[in-house]
């Protein structure tokens, strides 16, 4: 009979996979969200044609080569030598099919990250940690948000945590196991995520243990070298061309620092990273988690030094590190996530055991703690999910300009959609950038230039995603007035953009 804590766990689980699960399709058949519409699905049915290099890293492929596997699995015998052909079918003409698919392998191994939450804080400390740590996580807005999409954001805490548990045992046991688990989990992190590299810091702090506390400090470096040697490889079959085309792998890495470092994001609101993660915190964790886990940090210290020393350098060094760039964005805070309800469960632990209560008052006592822990994120994640259940405004606009603007119009339609938002669903897109048309409505493409000229065809310049708000100024309307351009589409993912 499976113990009261395996239900427990069981319960949390499904209500993260119900949380993640509810809107997987939501928006479909058009995917408004650009680094989804662009990076790693597309990335996935390319390697149908035979070439496995990305040709891109300023995001690691990782999550992309197993896009690809999931497709060929889900539609088709024969991989790897699988054609793909209904693969690129699906991309083409049916996307929500494989968007959705894509998103279900995110959310899946969302659930797993908090899975492996859960084994990390029972190792660490006892079951009643790795319950509340888990529950955080799986409510949490920010990490449930990301588990909507199909990027390699939540993808990436699988193996973050995969290291972390592996260290964990490190701390407690140092057997060779756990330092190759830790060790191929960190080169799994790193192909899927730059920033999840965030986990070898706890290993070096588990290491730096062993070393103190074993008789032969010599298995515990001979155990480091072998989760380096072994994180080295995982990375490397993750992400092959790392090595096979490094020139070109690196040069996207330093552009994606440079891109971090070096240039602000249109329309950031906050001048200090620093208060903006601290923000980030009190709705993308929760404000009790995220106070819980401040109030935690002399806490743990107190209690045991080598699980602080395990615990404490991971979401402070990345937080310290994050804060320092000139471009931030939420989603880039999940790394360290998982530390933070890890410190916040610990603390409400330590909190119930100081009560003097019996078992029954202390089973109370926490469930009133996962409450008050989980409760701001559980809320928040079910209204996220009830609005995205909606149909999309970008959806329902488009449906009213098929029925009602005449055909032939001229229209001027915001950078807030993706390309195949201009074809009907189930038809395959243009194949040419040029003379698309949009079904029913749209006939020649024409661009207005910066000076407000009409230039036609495959002619003038594109305007890219954050020069639109450079140049947009109110002549521009007396541009479109003059050129014939009646029904102008604008949405707050620009307008609000420009305003700030």
């Amino acid at each position: 009979m499976p113990s009261a804590w395996s239900i427990a766990l069981v319960g949390v689980l499904a209500v993260a996979l119900g949380l993640l699960l509810w809107v997987v399709a939501h928006s479909l058949p058009y995917v408004y969200n650009v680094d989804e519409y662009a990076n790693f699905v597309p990335a996935a049915v390319g390697f149908f044609s035979g070439d496995f290099n990305p040709h891109y890293f300023i995001n690691p492929p990782a999550f992309s080569y197993l896009l690809h596997a999931v497709f060929a699995l889900w539609y088709g015998s024969g991989w790897p030598f699988h054609t793909g052909a209904e693969v690129s079918d699906a991309h083409a003409i049916h996307p929500s099919a494989i968007f959705t698919l894509a998103r279900v392998t995110s959310a899946a191994l969302g659930v797993g990250a908090v899975s492996l939450v859960h084994a990390t804080g029972r190792r660490l400390y006892d079951p009643r940690v790795g319950l509340l740590a888990a529950a955080i996580m799986a409510t949490a807005f920010l990490p449930v948000y990301y588990s909507h999409l199909a990027l390699n954001d939540v993808p990436a805490l699988f193996p973050l945590m995969l290291s972390v548990y592996g260290s964990a045992g490190v701390l407690v046991r140092g057997r060779t196991r756990d330092y190759l688990i830790a060790g191929a989990g960190l080169g799994l992190a790193v192909a899927t995520k730059y920033t999840a590299g965030i986990a070898l810091l706890p290993l070096l702090a588990a290491t730096a243990s062993r070393v103190h506390d074993d008789v032969s400090p010599r298995h515990a470096l001979r155990g480091l070298a072998a989760a380096g040697a072994l994180a080295l490889a995982a990375f490397l079959v993750a992400n092959p061309h790392a090595l096979l085309d490094f020139s070109e792998f690196w040069s996207d890495v330093r552009k994606q620092e440079r891109s971090a470092g070096d240039l602000g994001k249109l329309g950031q609101t906050y001048d200090s990273g620093f208060v903006y993660y601290l923000w980030v915190l009190t709705w993308g964790l929760g404000w009790v988690p995220a106070i819980v886990a401040a109030l935690g940090l002399p806490v743990v210290l107190r209690h045991d030094f080598r699980r602080a020393l395990f615990l404490l350098p991971w979401p402070l060094v990345f937080v310290l590190y994050m804060g320092l760039q000139d471009r931030y964005f939420g989603r880039w805070l999940l790394p360290a996530l998982p530390a933070l309800a890890l410190l916040a469960a610990v603390t409400a632990v330590f909190a119930i055991d100081r009560v003097r209560a019996g078992p029954q008052l202390r089973v109370v006592l926490l469930a009133a703690a996962g409450l008050l822990l989980a409760g701001q994120g559980l809320v928040y994640s079910v209204h996220l999910d009830r609005v995205l259940s909606r149909d999309d405004t970008r959806n329902l606009a488009r449906a009213w300009m098929v029925d009602n603007v005449p055909p032939g119009s001229k229209i001027v339609v915001e950078p807030i959609v993706p390309e195949t938002w201009t074809t009907d669903p189930g038809r395959p897109p243009p194949l040419s950038r040029s003379g698309r048309r949009w079904e029913k409505f749209l006939t020649t493409r024409t661009t207005i230039d910066e000076q407000g000229h009409k230039r036609r065809g495959n002619v003038g310049r594109t305007i890219e995603v954050e020069d639109y708000e450079r140049i947009t100024r109110p002549a521009l309307v007396g541009a479109y007035e003059r050129g014939g351009y009646c029904w102008v589409m604008i949405g707050s993912t620009q307008y609000g953009r420009a305003l700030a």
